[in-house]
Protein backbone atom coordinates (compact mmCIF):
# COMPACT_ATOMS: atom_id res chain seq x y z
CA UNK A 1 0.00 0.00 0.00
CA UNK A 2 1.32 3.27 -0.99
CA UNK A 3 1.59 6.00 1.86
CA UNK A 4 -0.02 9.47 0.57
CA UNK A 5 2.10 11.86 0.83
CA UNK A 6 1.57 14.92 2.74
CA UNK A 7 0.01 17.84 1.28
CA UNK A 8 1.98 20.88 0.21
CA UNK A 9 1.87 23.22 2.01
CA UNK A 10 0.66 26.64 0.67
CA UNK A 11 2.89 29.24 0.95
CA UNK A 12 0.96 32.70 1.44
CA UNK A 13 1.70 35.55 -0.41
CA UNK A 14 2.97 38.56 1.46
CA UNK A 15 1.59 41.86 -0.55
CA UNK A 16 4.83 44.20 0.15
CA UNK A 17 4.30 47.24 1.80
CA UNK A 18 4.83 50.72 -0.58
CA UNK A 19 5.18 53.74 1.01
CA UNK A 20 5.25 55.82 -2.07
CA UNK A 21 1.77 53.97 -2.92
CA UNK A 22 0.40 55.76 0.41
CA UNK A 23 1.80 58.84 -0.40
CA UNK A 24 -0.01 59.39 -3.95
CA UNK A 25 -3.43 58.04 -2.79
CA UNK A 26 -2.78 60.53 0.15
CA UNK A 27 -2.16 63.87 -2.52
CA UNK A 28 -5.00 62.78 -4.80
CA UNK A 29 -7.55 62.45 -1.90
CA UNK A 30 -5.90 65.60 -1.16
CA UNK A 31 -6.41 67.07 -4.06
CA UNK A 32 -9.77 65.94 -4.75
CA UNK A 33 -10.94 67.18 -1.50
CA UNK A 34 -9.29 70.67 -1.83
CA UNK A 35 -11.26 70.83 -5.46
CA UNK A 36 -15.18 69.66 -3.89
CA UNK A 37 -14.18 72.63 -1.11
CA UNK A 38 -13.35 75.15 -4.13
CA UNK A 39 -16.73 74.29 -5.80
CA UNK A 40 -19.00 74.45 -2.82
CA UNK A 41 -17.99 77.77 -1.99
CA UNK A 42 -18.04 79.12 -5.52
CA UNK A 43 -21.25 77.43 -5.42
CA UNK A 44 -22.15 79.04 -2.05
CA UNK A 45 -21.03 82.29 -3.51
CA UNK A 46 -23.04 82.70 -6.68
CA UNK A 47 -26.37 81.51 -5.09
CA UNK A 48 -26.48 84.87 -3.21
CA UNK A 49 -25.80 86.66 -6.02
CA UNK A 50 -28.03 85.48 -8.71
CA UNK A 51 -30.69 86.13 -5.60
CA UNK A 52 -29.65 89.45 -5.34
CA UNK A 53 -29.77 90.25 -9.03
CA UNK A 54 -33.31 88.97 -9.22
CA UNK A 55 -34.18 90.48 -6.75
CA UNK A 56 -32.78 94.02 -8.04
CA UNK A 57 -34.64 93.79 -11.38
CA UNK A 58 -38.27 92.87 -9.47
CA UNK A 59 -37.38 96.40 -7.49
CA UNK A 60 -36.67 98.21 -10.78
CA UNK A 61 -39.39 96.90 -12.59
CA UNK A 62 -41.57 97.98 -9.84
CA UNK A 63 -39.96 101.38 -9.70
CA UNK A 64 -40.59 101.79 -13.37
CA UNK A 65 -44.01 101.10 -12.84
CA UNK A 66 -44.46 103.55 -11.11
CA UNK A 67 -42.41 106.56 -12.44
CA UNK A 68 -45.32 107.89 -15.18
CA UNK A 69 -47.26 108.65 -11.89
CA UNK A 70 -45.22 110.32 -9.77
CA UNK A 71 -43.87 112.02 -12.33
CA UNK A 72 -47.19 113.53 -13.41
CA UNK A 73 -47.60 114.16 -9.60
CA UNK A 74 -44.77 116.51 -9.87
CA UNK A 75 -45.60 118.20 -12.68
CA UNK A 76 -48.91 119.64 -11.33
CA UNK A 77 -47.99 119.73 -7.28
CA UNK A 78 -43.99 119.85 -7.47
CA UNK A 79 -43.64 116.74 -5.16
CA UNK A 80 -40.63 115.19 -5.85
CA UNK A 81 -40.99 111.84 -8.05
CA UNK A 82 -37.90 110.50 -6.35
CA UNK A 83 -39.76 111.14 -2.99
CA UNK A 84 -43.14 109.28 -4.54
CA UNK A 85 -41.15 106.53 -5.46
CA UNK A 86 -38.83 106.42 -2.48
CA UNK A 87 -42.25 106.58 -0.09
CA UNK A 88 -43.96 104.14 -2.06
CA UNK A 89 -41.46 101.32 -2.14
CA UNK A 90 -40.41 101.95 1.54
CA UNK A 91 -43.86 101.75 2.80
CA UNK A 92 -45.07 98.94 0.73
CA UNK A 93 -41.88 96.92 0.49
CA UNK A 94 -41.57 97.39 -2.82
CA UNK A 95 -44.88 96.21 -3.88
CA UNK A 96 -45.03 92.89 -1.98
CA UNK A 97 -47.12 94.18 1.55
CA UNK A 98 -50.58 92.78 1.68
CA UNK A 99 -51.95 96.65 1.54
CA UNK A 100 -50.26 97.49 -1.84
CA UNK A 101 -51.29 93.64 -3.41
CA UNK A 102 -54.74 93.34 -2.27
CA UNK A 103 -55.77 97.15 -1.62
CA UNK A 104 -53.19 99.32 -4.14
CA UNK A 105 -52.72 101.53 -0.85
CA UNK A 106 -48.58 101.81 -1.33
CA UNK A 107 -48.06 104.51 1.39
CA UNK A 108 -50.21 103.26 4.46
CA UNK A 109 -52.81 105.48 4.55
CA UNK A 110 -54.93 105.09 6.75
CA UNK A 111 -59.11 105.66 6.73
CA UNK A 112 -61.66 106.49 9.27
CA UNK A 113 -64.37 104.03 6.75
CA UNK A 114 -65.72 101.58 9.06
CA UNK A 115 -65.81 99.22 5.94
CA UNK A 116 -62.80 99.84 5.26
CA UNK A 117 -60.15 97.16 5.65
CA UNK A 118 -58.76 96.29 9.27
CA UNK A 119 -54.85 95.35 9.22
CA UNK A 120 -51.99 95.21 11.42
CA UNK A 121 -49.12 97.14 11.20
CA UNK A 122 -45.98 98.22 13.21
CA UNK A 123 -46.11 102.42 14.65
CA UNK A 124 -43.01 103.69 16.88
CA UNK A 125 -44.57 104.92 20.17
CA UNK A 126 -42.80 106.19 22.75
CA UNK A 127 -39.43 104.90 21.96
CA UNK A 128 -40.50 101.42 20.73
CA UNK A 129 -42.17 99.61 18.00
CA UNK A 130 -45.02 98.28 18.96
CA UNK A 131 -47.68 96.38 16.62
CA UNK A 132 -51.70 97.70 16.41
CA UNK A 133 -54.24 97.33 14.36
CA UNK A 134 -55.89 99.77 12.06
CA UNK A 135 -57.98 100.86 9.23
CA UNK A 136 -56.72 101.85 5.70
CA UNK A 137 -57.62 102.94 2.17
CA UNK A 138 -58.17 101.11 -0.24
CA UNK A 139 -57.91 102.09 -4.10
CA UNK A 140 -58.73 100.77 -7.73
CA UNK A 141 -55.06 100.76 -8.99
CA UNK A 142 -51.23 102.24 -7.91
CA UNK A 143 -52.47 105.52 -9.92
CA UNK A 144 -54.86 106.88 -7.30
CA UNK A 145 -53.26 105.58 -4.53
CA UNK A 146 -50.12 108.09 -6.24
CA UNK A 147 -52.99 110.78 -6.50
CA UNK A 148 -54.45 110.45 -2.97
CA UNK A 149 -50.75 110.60 -1.45
CA UNK A 150 -50.11 114.06 -3.40
CA UNK A 151 -53.31 115.49 -2.27
CA UNK A 152 -52.39 114.54 1.19
CA UNK A 153 -49.51 117.17 1.43
CA UNK A 154 -51.42 119.53 -0.90
CA UNK A 155 -54.40 119.82 1.13
CA UNK A 156 -52.86 119.02 4.67
CA UNK A 157 -54.55 117.27 7.56
CA UNK A 158 -57.87 118.31 9.21
CA UNK A 159 -56.17 120.52 11.95
CA UNK A 160 -53.76 122.07 9.85
CA UNK A 161 -54.36 122.58 5.57
CA UNK A 162 -50.73 124.02 5.16
CA UNK A 163 -49.23 120.97 7.25
CA UNK A 164 -47.03 119.28 4.27
CA UNK A 165 -46.63 122.79 2.49
CA UNK A 166 -42.84 122.72 3.20
CA UNK A 167 -42.33 119.09 1.06
CA UNK A 168 -43.87 120.58 -1.78
CA UNK A 169 -41.80 123.53 -1.56
CA UNK A 170 -38.79 121.41 -1.23
CA UNK A 171 -35.71 122.64 -3.17
CA UNK A 172 -34.11 119.01 -3.01
CA UNK A 173 -35.45 115.55 -2.30
CA UNK A 174 -33.03 115.40 0.95
CA UNK A 175 -35.01 118.61 1.71
CA UNK A 176 -38.69 117.28 1.31
CA UNK A 177 -37.72 113.93 3.34
CA UNK A 178 -36.66 116.11 6.15
CA UNK A 179 -39.78 118.19 5.95
CA UNK A 180 -41.70 115.02 5.57
CA UNK A 181 -39.95 113.85 9.14
CA UNK A 182 -40.16 117.16 10.91
CA UNK A 183 -44.36 117.13 10.14
CA UNK A 184 -44.97 113.56 11.72
CA UNK A 185 -45.54 111.59 8.31
CA UNK A 186 -44.31 108.29 9.56
CA UNK A 187 -43.60 107.28 13.61
CA UNK A 188 -39.90 106.08 12.62
CA UNK A 189 -37.31 107.81 13.87
CA UNK A 190 -35.09 107.26 11.05
CA UNK A 191 -38.18 107.83 7.92
CA UNK A 192 -36.16 110.39 6.16
CA UNK A 193 -32.76 109.15 6.51
CA UNK A 194 -33.92 105.69 4.59
CA UNK A 195 -35.76 107.70 2.46
CA UNK A 196 -32.18 109.54 1.33
CA UNK A 197 -30.70 106.12 1.38
CA UNK A 198 -33.07 104.51 -1.11
CA UNK A 199 -33.03 107.32 -3.36
CA UNK A 200 -29.72 107.52 -3.46
CA UNK A 201 -28.75 103.62 -3.75
CA UNK A 202 -31.44 103.45 -6.53
CA UNK A 203 -30.91 106.37 -8.16
CA UNK A 204 -34.27 107.90 -7.84
CA UNK A 205 -33.61 110.84 -8.45
CA UNK A 206 -33.00 110.48 -12.27
CA UNK A 207 -36.52 110.84 -12.20
CA UNK A 208 -37.21 114.06 -11.27
CA UNK A 209 -38.12 116.59 -13.31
Amino acid sequence: MKKRRPAAKRKSKKVAFRWPDLILAILLITLVSVQMIKWLDHHAQETPKVEQTSQTKSRQAFIKQLVPSAQKQQRQYHVFASITLAQASLESDWGTSELSQKYHNLFGIKSSDPNSPLLTTKEYVNGQWITVKARFAAYNNYDESISAHTQLFVSGTGWDSGHYQAVINAENYQEAARALQSKGYATDPDYAQKLIDLIKEYHLDQYDL
